[in-house]
């Protein structure tokens, strides 16, 4: 069971700054999600691409970055701030650090929406910011190392709840990877060269690339899952044991994947093997994982009938599961030589980036901010099923749509003809891949306007009133 208790008298938790950051996530979500919408447009009506500010090349780094740093990022800082300290019966070690993060991290997010439309970037994919944003980043991440770890130290039980070693070991990766992946050459303000060569900077890029999904989209979102699944179902985690050996096993194999972004490339075939290796070797930490967390609802099944953040909880599980079976796939070279450079990627990445990341965010946040606000539930049930449904169905409309563009296109480019000409023009594939282009774009319309029906919902929440102050605030301290 989840200890959050070590004396009759609860500590008082910082519940300011998981506020701050739980609003923003679902502000960042609805902003990062619209540029996507705009994005897939863009592709089904290129009369869309507005130029130079507006265009798909400046407004995909763009989404990128909101969806994964401002709104999965602002839930992790959120998420994580809520679990340490009730896992550890300890307040934040300081409510001014954690302050700091907060509106850093905010300075962050507003500068990448300034400067990546002015076309301002490292052209390094989910590293596009350039070194003066980079250095903000370093320092905010220090920072909140600082006020996590600290948090630990100072608990009031012995245990350190799994939680938040997944926590701890997103917080130190992250930081290692940002850092010597963003070394670089300063030659203006906004303008900067890596300070690696070819061949080693790709290589670099994408360890730290793949170490983004691997820790940031991955160990974080996790370890929400360790700790909300079990609060909602009112279980404890299906095997203990098992979340240990996840833990180690992931933390220790999935560093070494990175070069499977790289295969039939100048990278050594040794090392791109490595890659294929390693991402094959995920496949089984991963999977334990997802059952574990899956088996969490023994003898709670029934719940999921009428609990809807249960089941955003549990389907995220399920497609965190259908993503961590695709990659590996993927990442074999034969597989790899069809799917590159394909939609097929965006399937993969949106059926982890949607289907787990975001449906584990929402869950946790109707898990969480009821009980943060005071209340004994959100403002609407109903509203929380209706997103479910149109966040399932929109995902499935959105990967669906990307699996059959990428294999078409795959096996159109690799079409040749007995005299050895190309079968199909590359104009030829982008005129087949239309209809999925618009199924793409009315899957991620009804996944955005569920996430208008959950900010309705929220606000409702939000501003419901309590019976006194001093109720919700009881209510807030003892989640």
């Amino acid at each position: 069971m989840i200890s959050e208790t070590a004396s009759s008298e609860p500590p008082q938790y910082n519940t300011k700054v998981i506020k701050q950051f739980a609003i923003m996530t679902v502000v960042w979500g609805i902003v990062g999600m619209l540029v996507g919408v705009i994005i897939a447009a863009q592709l089904v009506w290129p009369e869309l691409n507005v130029g130079p500010y507006l265009h798909f090349g400046r407004l995909r780094p763009l989404h990128t970055n909101a969806v994964i740093f401002a709104f999965g990022g602002s839930a992790l800082f959120a998420c994580s701030y809520h679990v340490v300290q009730r896992t550890c019966s300890a307040p934040l070690v300081s409510n001014s650090l954690a302050a700091f993060t907060f509106w850093a991290w905010q300075l962050i997010i507003v500068s990448a929406a300034i400067t990546l439309p002015m076309g301002l970037t490292s052209a390094k994919e989910y590293a596009e910011l350039e070194w003066p944003i980079d250095i903000l980043i370093a320092i905010v991440w220090v920072v909140y190392g600082i006020v996590f770890f600290g948090t630990i130290m100072k608990r009031k039980v012995k245990h350190i709840y799994v939680a938040n070693w997944f926590f701890g070991a997103y917080i130190i990766a992250v930081a290692m990877l940002h850092i010597i992946n963003s070394l670089a050459i300063p030659v203006s303000l906004f303008k900067s060269y890596s300070i690696y060569p070819g061949t080693i900077d790709a290589m670099v890029q994408w360890w730290y690339g793949h170490n983004a999904v691997g820790f940031f989209l991955t160990a974080g979102f996790l370890g929400m899952m360790y700790y909300f699944v079990p609060k909602q179902a009112e279980r404890p985690v299906y095997s203990y044991r098992l979340s240990i050996v996840h833990f180690w096993a992931l933390i220790a194999i999935y560093i070494w994947a990175g070069p499977h972004h790289l295969h039939y490339s100048a990278l050594p075939d040794w090392a791109q093997s490595l890659g294929m290796v390693m991402s094959l070797l995920l496949l089984a930490p991963s999977w334990g994982g997802m059952i574990n967390g899956i088996m969490t609802l023994s003898g709670a099944w029934h719940k999921l009938r009428t609990d809807p953040t249960l089941r955003f909880l549990v389907v995220s599980l399920s497609f965190y599961g259908m993503s961590t079976f695709e990659g590996p796939m993927m990442a074999i070279k034969t597989v790899n030589a069809l799917s590159h450079n394909t939609d097929w990627t965006i399937g993969h990445v949106h059926s982890g980036a949607l289907g787990w990341v975001a449906m584990v965010s929402i869950g946790c946040l109707y898990h969480l901010i009821p009980r943060l606000y005071g209340q004994t539930k959100m403002y609407s049930e109903r509203l929380i099923n209706m997103h479910f449904w149109m966040s399932t169905i929109g995902t499935v409309l959105y990967i669906a749509s990307m699996w059959v563009n990428g294999i078409a296109q795959g096996l159109m480019w690799r079409a040749f003809n007995s005299d050895g000409t190309l079968t199909y023009s590359f104009a030829e594939s982008v005129e087949a891949s239309y209809p999925g282009y618009l199924v793409r774009f009315i899957g991620g319309g009804i996944f955005f306007f569920g996430m208008l029906l959950m900010a309705y919902n929220v606000w409702r929440t939000v501003n419901t009133d309590s019976e006194s102050a001093s109720t919700s605030e009881g209510a807030a301290i003892n989640v």
